[in-house]
C-alpha cells in the first residue's frame, strides 16, 4: 500500500542519509544553507544534518531553529490557543485559512513541538518546488506532494490519490496534517473553504460523504497576522490582474513573496484551534445533495475559522479608513491609526508599476486588513 504514494509522501527515516548526502553536494543547497546559519559552518550544518536519523529530529535540529530566529526578528510573539481539543495529541486535519507560505504550516509545527507534541505533515503545491532542493528539503520536512496543473483525467486521479494517502496518515500512521482551506491564498483576506478541497478528502476512506469527512478528523484553524509582509505584492499582483487579465505570476514571483513572507515584519501571530467538527457533521442531514452537503460543510469551517480570529487595532483601523467611517474608534488609539497609515504609504511606495493607480492599490490594501473584521462580525452575529 505504501508504494502507492512514494512520489508525493515525505520521506521515510531510512531514505534520509542518502536524500542528506543529495543535498549536500547540491551547490545551490550549500548556498541556501549558509545564509539561513550564516553563523555555522557549511561542514558542521552537513554533519548534523546526517546526524539525523528521523524527520522529526531534523525538523528539532534545523526547523525549529530557523522558526525561532524569524519569530525573534520579524515577529512580536506568535501564540497559540488550542484549548478546544479535548485530546491534545489526537491526529487531525488542521485546515486553516492561509497567509504565508511556508510560515502557516512553520510556526504551527514549531508551536506544537513547544506543547510537547507532535510536528504536522504539510500539503504543499508542487508549484512551489521549482529546484530539487527544494523538493527533497519539502519532502524531509514532513511535506505530502500536491500535483498541479494536469490533464483533468490525471488530476482526478493523483487527487484521489492524495485522499488516500491523507486518510492513511490519520488513520494508520497517526499524524496530524495540515492543509490550506484553498488553494493558493485569499489575496484579499477573505477566506473561504473551497467545496473541491472537502470533495478531494472524499475521494479516500469508506462510507458516505459525512463518515469519510469525520474520519479525518477536521480542526479548524485561525490564522492571524497582525501585519502581512506580502500585502504590497498581492495589491500589486491585483492590478496586474485588472490591467492584463491574462498575466500570470511566474517563478520569480513565488520566489519573491517567499523570500518577502520570511523576511518581513509581521507583528503579533496568533494561531486558534477550533473544536473537531465531527459532532456538527454527525448531525447534518444525510439525505441533502451532494452539492447543498459541501456548501453546508464548507460554511461550517468558514463560521469556525472567522470566529476563531484575533483582531489587532490595524483590521480596526483599516475598515474604518476604507468606508470612510469612525465606526470602529474606540478599538484605536490616534497612535495605532497614524502607526498603520505611515505603514500602508511606506508599503506603497515599495509598488513599481508604469500606471501605478494608488486609489486602487490602497483600497485593496485597507480590504486585506478589514476583511477578517468584517467576517468575524457576521461570524459573531450568527453565533
Amino acid at each position: 500500500m505504501n508504494e502507492e504514494f512514494d512520489e508525493i509522501r515525505p520521506y521515510h527515516d531510512e531514505e534520509l542519509p542518502q536524500v542528506f548526502r543529495e543535498l549536500i553536494a547540491d551547490p545551490a543547497f550549500r548556498q541556501v544553507a549558509g545564509a539561513a546559519f550564516p553563523e555555522i559552518p557549511f561542514e558542521m550544518l552537513a554533519s548534523r544534518m546526517c546526524a539525523c536519523k528521523t524527520k522529526l529530529e531534523f525538523q528539532k535540529q534545523f526547523g525549529y531553529a530557523l522558526m525561532k530566529k524569524i519569530i525573534q526578528n520579524c515577529t512580536d510573539g506568535v501564540t497559540l490557543d488550542n484549548s478546544a481539543l479535548a485530546e491534545k495529541n489526537g491526529a487531525y486535519t488542521y485546515i486553516s485559512n492561509h497567509r504565508d507560505i511556508i510560515l502557516d504550516s512553520g510556526f504551527l509545527s514549531l508551536l506544537l513541538v513547544d506543547q510537547g507534541l507532535d510536528t504536522v505533515e504539510i500539503a504543499i503545491g508542487d508549484n512551489l518546488l521549482i529546484y530539487p532542493w527544494i523538493k527533497k528539503l519539502v519532502r524531509i520536512n514532513k511535506s505530502f506532494i500536491v500535483q498541479r496543473s494536469l490533464p483533468m483525467r490525471q488530476m482526478l486521479q493523483s487527487s484521489a490519490r492524495m485522499s488516500r494517502y491523507m486518510h492513511y496518515a490519520i488513520a494508520d500512521k497517526k499524524q496530524s496534517i495540515w492543509i490550506a482551506q484553498r488553494e493558493g491564498r485569499a489575496k484579499d483576506s477573505d477566506d473561504r473553504t473551497q467545496e473541491s478541497v472537502l470533495k478531494m478528502l472524499v475521494l479516500g476512506g469508506e462510507g458516505d460523504s459525512i463518515d469519510r469527512l469525520m474520519q479525518m478528523n477536521i480542526v479548524p484553524l485561525s490564522i492571524s497576522y497582525e501585519y502581512d509582509p506580502c500585502d504590497f505584492l498581492k495589491a500589486w499582483e491585483f492590478q496586474l490582474k485588472r490591467d492584463h487579465p491574462d498575466y500570470k505570476k511566474t517563478t520569480a514571483d513565488d520566489l519573491k513573496n517567499m523570500q518577502t513572507g520570511l523576511s518581513g515584519y509581521k507583528g503579533r501571530v496568533h494561531f486558534h484551534m477550533a473544536p473537531c467538527i465531527n459532532s456538527a457533521l454527525s448531525q447534518i442531514d444525510r439525505n441533502l445533495s451532494r452539492q447543498e452537503l459541501f456548501i453546508q460543510i464548507a460554511a461550517l469551517i468558514d463560521h469556525s475559522i472567522h470566529s476563531g480570529y484575533r483582531l489587532y487595532p490595524v483590521n480596526y483601523v483599516a475598515a474604518d479608513w476604507l468606508d470612510g467611517e469612525k465606526r470602529f474608534v474606540s478599538r484605536y488609539t490616534e497612535e495605532d491609526r497614524q502607526k498603520f497609515e505611515a505603514y500602508i504609504d511606506r508599503q506603497l511606495a515599495r509598488i513599481d508599476l508604469p500606471d501605478k493607480d494608488e486609489t486602487f492599490l490602497r483600497a485593496k490594501m485597507l480590504q486585506m486588513y478589514a476583511n477578517p473584521l468584517k467576517n468575524y462580525l457576521q461570524a459573531k452575529t450568527y453565533d
